[in-house]
């Protein structure tokens, strides 16, 4: 038993446990769920309810994240003027990107069976753009910096979240990271101590989109 006298405040964890067979009818249901997704570029302009997204949100709020700082921040777009600022402003990176030469040949290899281009018309088309921040460092009422850790991790983490929740009420979205990406911070009014880190289009998948026929690497692959 437990005994350890604690600093800070603790209260009980007592997680659900399973017999193995239900066990692994959770987990097979859950990698089956999951293994539908894919990342979509054809969007419908259907509204979606804001409180999916919030829902979405709160999901990648659970996540872990280095000594419980989340630093995170979720700012949802649905306003089409600032939508539309926003696909300029990325379009006119992903142009330095695909026609301007600042993609490296071995790049423009890889991304080949995507078959993605600088249009980001998807932008537009969609209900809802969220863009994650990741806080840098936190800031006190006073105006001093509260050193943040582990914050790539923690911010993935929850991103990953995110989407897995989307994909849960039937949505779809994109990791999209337009780079650089300094632009998100302008037109979000997002302070100095954040720095975009991904931007998700939300929706559902138009009813005639297509994705890239591609496999995922079998466990033999990705398990040691």
């Amino acid at each position: 038993m437990n005994e350890q006298k604690h600093r800070h405040p603790f209260v009980p964890y007592r997680p659900e446990r399973y017999e193995p067979e239900e066990m692994l009818r959770r987990g097979r249901e859950f990698y089956s769920l999951v293994d539908r997704r894919r990342s979509v570029r054809f969007f419908s302009p259907e509204p979606v309810p804001r409180e999916c997204v919030e829902l979405a949100v709160m999901a990648a709020n659970t996540a872990p994240s280095g000594a419980h700082q989340q630093p995170w921040k979720f700012i949802v777009v649905g306003d089409p003027e600032t939508k539309k600022r926003i696909r300029e402003a990325a379009e006119v990176e992903e142009r330095q990107n695909y026609e301007g030469g600042r993609l490296t040949p071995e790049w423009r290899e890889a991304l080949a069976p995507l078959e993605t281009t600088s249009d980001k018309a998807y932008l537009e088309v969609v209900p809802w753009l969220v863009v994650c921040f990741a806080e840098k460092y936190g800031v006190r009422p006073d105006g001093s910096r509260v050193k943040h850790y582990y914050v790539n991790e923690s911010v993935g983490i929850a991103c990953g979240l995110f989407i897995t929740a989307l994909h849960a009420m039937g949505l779809s979205t994109l990791t999209h990271t337009p780079n650089p990406m300094a632009f998100l911070t302008e037109i979000c009014g997002r302070p100095g101590n954040e720095r975009p880190y991904i931007l998700f289009p939300v929706g559902y998948a138009a009813a005639d989109a297509e994705v890239p026929d591609l496999r995922r690497k079998p466990l033999p692959e990705v398990l040691g």
